[in-house]
């Protein structure tokens, strides 16, 4: 049978304005990533999940089950966990789903009544689980707002940019693991003590926590810190008093605070350093030798008389300080295998020496090489100074 042409043609470009549609969709549903990248996101957010749940689960409990129903109480003890993570009202929209979603599966006879279809139980317990989810949803939506404010807000509080002091060249970037972060970095000029020269203060530090909890006391930390450093006063004097600030405020030594903080006088190259409970820094010399920055004593906000000591060194053109926070050598893989300290002690030796930026670029794609699409549970920051 002969086939129209006039009646044939519009077939086609319908077909590729729906290909488009679609093309379209998927984008805007998948952020362009790949299907690769997608499943290493489903797999971590899975693992985030299950690690959240898995903290309310008795396994010493369960480990003494008999192994054949030790599957069933692990399930049970899981979505007990999960329930209890929602309010009371979306409890029982939760239990109900559970219970219609069963009922569904037996088939109820009523004599001459007929029968109740199975397929409307389980249409049925898919609406409630949707209406769950739109609530959920929309709970998750208002929070996000919030924090995206609170983001905004965060970023007040640290430089947007370097300040420009002559033979000084400074990066810094960080990377909240969740939207707002307990990272804290700064370099600004201070007054001098019994009348010496201004002097650059460079600060790093990791309030311990995430997100908001972490996030408020970051903000009192910098608070502090900007207060105290407008005071005349020696690096020493400055971190006594910011430690009995945090000791006030850190429920016990529950909150508290690493810190690394540096003095560098620029007339004479002269660095001061008092490192309180973070990981060391590393002076990476023109020479390409490397020392690591320890001196100081414990965090901020554990011993309200704890002692500080200071560590003191010269500095020379080409000189590299990197101070990084605990979420760059706790960068995790996929594979769950951290980035570690061997390997950024083996990136420094060959790192970038043209400018402190290109340093920090440097380290920042060392250490996505590494995690590729892995989500990451802490915070990333990195401040880099170098002499020039």
């Amino acid at each position: 049978m002969a086939v129209n042409p006039s009646t044939a043609q519009p077939a086609q470009p319908e077909r590729e304005h729906l290909r488009s549609l679609l093309r379209n969709f998927w984008q805007r549903v998948t952020d362009g990533l790949e299907l690769q990248q997608l499943w290493s996101q489903f797999a971590s957010e899975a693992r985030a999940s299950y690690g959240l749940y898995s903290h309310e689960v008795d396994w010493e409990a369960i480990g003494k089950a008999t192994p054949w129903k030790r599957p069933f109480h692990i399930a049970r003890a899981l979505f007990v966990a999960m329930l209890m993570k929602l309010s009371p009202a979306r409890r029982v929209l939760l239990l109900a789903a559970a219970i219609v979603f069963f009922l569904a599966g037996i088939n109820f006879n009523f004599g001459n009544n007929g029968q109740v279809n199975a397929s409307h139980l389980a249409l049925l317990a898919a609406l409630i689980l949707f209406v769950l989810l739109a609530l959920e949803l929309a709970d998750r939506v208002t929070m996000k707002r919030d924090l995206e404010i609170a983001r905004e807000i965060q970023s007040w509080l640290v430089p947007a940019a370097p300040p420009a002091i002559s033979g000084v060249d400074i990066a810094f970037t960080t990377r909240p693991a969740n939207t707002v972060a307990g990272d804290y970095y700064d370099a600004f000029l201070r007054p001098g003590h019994e009348g010496a020269e201004a002097r650059l203060l460079v600060v790093v530090a990791d309030v311990a926590g995430k997100s908001v909890p972490a996030a408020l006391l970051m903000a009192t930390f910098q608070a502090s810190l900007r207060a105290l450093a407008a005071l005349p006063s020696t690096l020493g004097e400055l971190v006594t008093a910011l430690n009995a600030y945090a000791s006030a405020h850190s429920l016990g030594g529950l909150r508290f605070t690493t810190a690394f903080l540096a003095e560098y006088d620029p007339a004479s190259r002269a660095l001061q350093y008092i490192n309180c409970g973070h990981n060391y820094p590393i002076l990476r010399r023109a020479s390409g030798a490397s020392e690591r920055l320890e001196t100081g004593g414990v965090p901020l906000g554990i011993e309200p008389d704890a002692r500080y000591d200071s560590g003191a060194t010269v500095l020379a053109s080409g000189d590299l300080l990197l101070i990084p926070t605990d979420g760059v050598e706790e960068a995790q893989s996929a594979a769950g295998q951290e980035f570690g300290a061997a390997r950024l002690a083996d990136w420094a030796r060959t790192a970038p020496t043209t400018s402190a930026k290109a340093v920090l670029d440097s380290l920042m794609a060392e250490v996505d090489r590494f995690v590729l699409s892995a989500r990451q549970h802490d915070d990333i920051t990195c401040l880099v100074m170098r002499i020039e």
